[in-house]
């Protein structure tokens, strides 16, 4: 499919719930937020009708994101499922890591090739407070346990948070080198309950890459490793792993944007930063067929602005992040 800018979309990250185990701070406030109701979120069956209809018009990328998504019941189910779709080349999943270790064997064995982890900090102190309930051995552990079942490659979001973890960056970066970790900063977004410090907490990629040459020398560039987002990817000399940089604010990717989001609660989203969402849940539940909600991923596509509105500030007070999925 193409979009109203030529850009071609083939990739769809779902939120399989609006659950967390964790309240991270750029993503919701300390009491979370109140849960949808259990009729409220999309069953596994109809994720995959939602799924072979998108296919059937060039989705061909599949990740699955929270809330958390491993504490969804069913999640294994769902995966093995969602790989046996044949026009699905890819299935990833993003997870904060704390219950991969009892769940990466048999996700791998369902059918999951990649994992993308969220690790902002490698101090303990500074995880459980932006975390506020998580520790970071749990997390650890979790990114050891995807390395020891084959995800590949594993990925590490590092969320830049200026006065944060600004002055652990290079802590965070030598992982990369005796490890096959590809780590990614993330400049901070005004999302949700980040909006209103997310602009004094800024850190821009280009300070960042900064700080890392002065330790560590030049970055090379490198292709990319598996996946379809908008990172930017370097080496260290002799690292086994990459560092990359995903830069929505200070160099926006917008013109090479391929993805549609769909919500917890059954709503395609065309960008992460317009309010428009398509509702497929109700025409599904009525009993819409195949080619009905195929026709409905092509109006989204249609839908997808040129660019986000990030200046502007954040405008759905209806959603945080956890809401959307990230």
């Amino acid at each position: 499919m193409q979009d109203c800018q030529a850009r071609e979309i083939n990739y769809l990250r779902i939120s399989v719930t609006d659950r967390c185990n964790l309240r991270c701070t750029y993503c919701m406030p300390p009491e979370g937020v109140r849960p949808l109701g259990h009729d409220q979120v999309l069953r596994n069956e109809e994720i995959i009708a939602l799924v072979r209809a998108a296919a059937a018009v060039g989705i061909k990328k599949i990740r699955l994101t929270g809330g958390e998504p491993l504490v969804r019941r069913g999640i294994t189910e769902l995966v093995q499922e969602l790989a046996a779709i044949p026009e699905i080349d890819d299935l990833a999943l993003t997870t904060n890591g704390v219950l991969l270790p009892a769940f990466a064997a048999q996700l791998k064995e369902a059918g999951l090739q990649r994992v993308n982890i969220s690790l902002d900090t490698l101090q303990s102190f500074r995880y459980t407070l932006i975390t506020r309930l998580g520790k970071l051995e749990q997390a650890l552990a979790g990114i050891e346990a995807a390395l020891e079942y084959g995800f590949h490659p594993v990925k590490i979001n590092t969320v830049a948070i200026r006065g944060f973890n600004d002055d652990e960056i290079n802590d965070l970066v030598a992982m990369t080198l005796d490890k096959p970790l590809h780590l990614r900063f993330i400049e901070l977004m005004p999302v949700g309950v980040a909006d209103g410090w997310a602009k004094s907490r800024h850190l821009a990629v280009a300070e960042i890459r900064e700080i890392i040459e002065r330790q560590f020398g030049p970055l090379s560039p490198v292709h990319k490793p598996t996946g379809h987002g908008p990172a930017r990817y370097y080496t260290i000399a002799g690292a086994r792993g990459t560092v990359g940089f995903i830069s929505p604010l200070s160099d926006h990717f917008c013109h090479q944007c391929n993805r549609l989001r769909l919500t917890a609660d059954g709503r395609l989203r065309p960008c992460l930063y317009d309010t428009r969402e398509i509702d497929l849940k109700t025409p599904l539940r009525r009993g819409a067929g195949p080619e009905e909600l195929a026709a409905l991923f092509r109006r989204a596509v249609l839908l997808k602005p040129a660019g986000h509105s990030f200046a502007a500030g954040w405008q759905d007070d209806r959603r945080v992040m956890s809401q959307i999925g990230g």
